[in-house]
């Protein structure tokens, strides 16, 4: 274990440049596949089963999707040239493109099936690739009580996520048995109990011998249905336009709010990753960062994916493992390249049972809040910096629980405003400029 002084004065094993042995990044990169792996593959099944696709087509969409999602993983924790921020960031494809996705391929739509999807797809990454030459001045306007309520939400947003896993699945028949809460618990205590007392790998690995204990409690549960993996193809190469592609204009106008909210959203999992890696990232980092969001998604385009962006989930397994190196990452993304060659694999963790993964993502979703917590907690806590915090996490928290509260704003603000973080990030950096910056320590009335 090759610590060096600042990683052992700073509590973590591995800082941001450090390169752990090979084996052991492996076993933290399979870590954070996992964490993603649930939001990477359900963009291209919605997608699918929308249009009626055949199970060989959706099997194609979700290979392709997690082939790209390793490359542009690769090239957002490696850096090639200015594109990547080289930070341990694992990239996919969001939820929040699956609506301008729909609105373009289906009938009830433009019509324009997957070659209009994935031609706005490339049409739409210029809007990120443009804005992220210009973020380097705006980026003045994120300072410690936007970027703390901005982390703070990542993780409070997504416990909700972790809550409706643990009980089984949101709409899934058995929701909230005793069965699916127990094993959730049981993962969530392997977890707790070696992340605190084992060690070496028993701590640095404890999310992934939860997992892996989870598997083998579902299995004589029977939770756990092999089909899929049997189904699946032993190997599959990538193809550059196998659907054909449609470069229709007027196709890319429903994606870029949609870019738009993803431009936010990174620079927001950006900061919140120089957060917890106790590395705050520069101006140009975050910039390189939101360029390899558009580049990776001019990429995936061209072999039958959906736009790219950053997965907010993993940032809590940083301060959790206490490993920090872009290294593992950079092994992550070659792992997710090589399972969307190879199906059964990908398969092997897409069936995965929700009470499992909910009980890894209580502990990490909750340690990203508590992150940002952190920050908070070291800023002047004004009457001004109390309200932007407030009104931000309120507002924030408030779409994340009840997202139809912005339903029926007008189609490219229910975007931009379609996630609790966005959200937030949004208010948290308007308020910061309307309000008027004040020295006091603490102004509101007593009671309040």
């Amino acid at each position: 274990m090759s610590e060096n002084v600042s990683s052992r004065r700073s509590g973590l094993l591995y800082n941001m440049d450090d390169k752990p042995p090979l084996g052991l990044s492996i076993i933290l990169g399979f870590q954070h596949l996992i964490a993603s792996f649930g939001g990477i593959v359900a963009v291209p099944l919605v997608i699918g089963q929308a249009l009626g696709l055949p199970v060989g087509d959706i099997a194609f969409l979700v290979s392709a999707t997690i082939f790209v999602s390793g490359i542009t993983t690769f090239i957002q924790a490696r850096g090639i040239g200015p594109v990547g921020a080289k930070v341990p960031c694992v990239m996919g494809t969001d939820i929040t493109f699956v609506g301008p996705m729909l609105a373009v391929g289906t009938s009830a739509g433009m019509g324009l099936g997957l070659p209009g999807m994935f031609g706005a797809t490339i049409m739409g990454s210029f809007v990120e690739i443009i804005l992220s030459r210009f973020l380097k001045p705006l980026m003045k306007f994120f300072p410690p009580v936007v970027t703390g309520t901005v982390v703070t939400l990542i993780g409070v947003s997504l416990i909700p996520v972790s809550i409706d896993w643990a009980a089984g699945g949101a709409g899934k028949p058995g929701y909230g048995s005793l069965q699916n809460i127990v094993v959730a618990i049981i993962v969530l205590l392997i977890i707790i109990f070696l992340n605190r007392y084992g060690k070496g790998i028993l701590g640095s690995a404890s999310v992934l011998i939860g997992i892996v204990a989870g598997y083998i409690i579902c299995y004589p549960l029977g939770m756990l249905d092999f089909q899929p993996v049997i189904d699946a193809k032993w190997f599959s190469l990538p193809q550059i336009f196998r659907f054909g592609i449609d470069f229709t204009p007027k196709a890319v106008l429903p994606f870029l709010p949609a870019y738009l909210a993803a431009t936010i959203g990174t620079v927001g999992v950006l900061i919140a990753t120089g957060e917890v890696a106790e590395r705050p990232l520069t101006n140009k980092e975050i910039a390189d960062g939101v360029l390899a969001d558009g580049v990776g998604s001019m990429i995936a385009g061209f072999f039958g994916a959906g736009p790219n962006t950053s997965f907010s989930q993993n940032v809590g397994l940083i301060p959790l493992t206490k490993v920090a190196s872009r290294f593992v990452v950079i092994v992550s993304g070659i792992i997710l390249a090589l399972l969307g060659l190879f199906p059964k694999f990908g398969a092997l963790i897409s069936i995965m049972p929700d009470p499992v993964l909910g009980g890894a993502g209580l502990v990490m979703f909750g340690v990203v809040a508590a992150s940002g917590i952190k920050t908070l907690g070291r800023i002047n806590l004004n009457n001004r910096n109390i309200l932007i915090i407030a009104v931000s996490v309120g507002l924030g928290l408030g779409v994340a629980v009840r997202p139809e509260f912005v339903a029926k704003l007008p189609e490219a603000l229910s975007m931009i405003f379609s996630s609790g973080v966005s959200t937030g990030t949004v208010v948290a950096l308007i308020l910061n400029v309307v309000l008027k910056e004040d020295d006091t320590v603490d102004t509101l009335p007593d009671g309040v």
